[in-house]
């Protein structure tokens, strides 16, 4: 870890945090799970297109001071198994049953960033019942997954490159989108863990499968269960999206601007994402939802 790295950032990563795998329609899918296991409102968070758990490990403890915390690898990313086929509504399946199994059920808040606001929304749409509620978090509906366009433009997420050290494959790294202003420490971090050894080879730990094939777009329907949207200011979703996502699930939706945040809103402004998440679940602990619009 750098020398430099911000003191709320270094106590986060020293957090507690059990590892499981639970089996998922014969895929092994991976968590990290903080805070206590059987605390009421367990959150499941959930990782954008190419990306994995430990995007989260310096936001979920401070979210699971007082509830159980589970961030999973979906399946074709990070440690999880890969699949023939990658569909929504199995990665909503992987979701809730990452939850059951490390302690954030019943119940549980889904909370996912760009492509993982849609798994949530899919949860919500699907199993929404059994969910406390659903947030998305700079997710572009009705647009392709920036992955999605760099994949398809071929700048991106083609067949997995070996590189001959851990040095050479981290100078590689960017996000998709780029973005400046990210936090170093957090953005060496999330570099560091994208990456696995095979064969005295490097490579990242993601299948590029993901990318096609996938059924778009999700649809939006009125939720079973509450439902709120973040948008970072300089991120994927403008004002006028955020109104229509409003205005299709019924108008009962917040929808949260992050200040100063570009896409990747846990790496340039994770303070402000955790303050605007820890504000949102205050308010729903104390609140009753509206009824949506017809």
């Amino acid at each position: 870890m750098s020398e430099d790295a911000p003191a709320w950032f270094t106590e986060a990563l020293a957090a507690p945090v059990e590892l499981g795998v639970v089996d998922v329609d014969g895929a092994p899918i991976h968590y990290r799970a903080w805070g206590k296991a059987g605390n009421d409102g367990g959150i499941v968070l959930v990782h954008g297109g190419a990306a994995h758990s430990r995007w989260w490990d310096h936001i979920a403890p401070f979210l699971a001071r007082d509830r159980r915390v589970v961030a999973l690898d979906l399946s074709g990313h990070g440690d999880s198994g890969r699949r023939d086929e990658y569909r929504m509504d199995c990665w909503a399946d992987e979701v809730l049953a990452a939850a059951a199994h490390g302690g954030a059920g019943p119940d549980p808040l889904v909370i996912g960033h760009s492509m993982g606001g849609m798994v949530a929304i899919t949860a919500a749409r699907l199993r929404g019942t059994e969910m406390a509620g659903a947030v998305a978090i700079d997710t572009p509906f009705w647009e392709e997954q920036p992955e999605e366009q760099a994949a398809g433009a071929q700048q991106a997420f083609g067949p997995l490159r070996r590189y001959p050290s851990r040095e050479d494959a981290l100078r590689r790294f960017k996000l998709i989108p780029p973005q400046d202003g990210n936090v170093p420490a957090v953005y060496a971090h999330i570099a560091e863990t994208s990456l696995y050894a095979h064969d005295d080879t490097w490579t990242w730990k993601f299948d590029p499968n993901v990318f096609r094939g996938r059924a778009r777009p999700v649809p939006l329907e009125l939720p079973q269960c509450r439902v709120a949207v973040f948008r970072a200011e300089h991120g994927l979703v403008p004002v006028d999206m955020g109104e229509r996502i409003a205005e299709r699930l019924g108008r009962v939706v917040p929808v949260i601007e992050i200040p100063l945040a570009a896409h990747h809103v846990m790496i340039d402004q994770p303070l402000s994402l955790i303050t605007g998440l820890r504000t949102l679940l205050e308010d729903w602990t104390h609140s009753e939802p509206h009824k949506p619009r017809p």
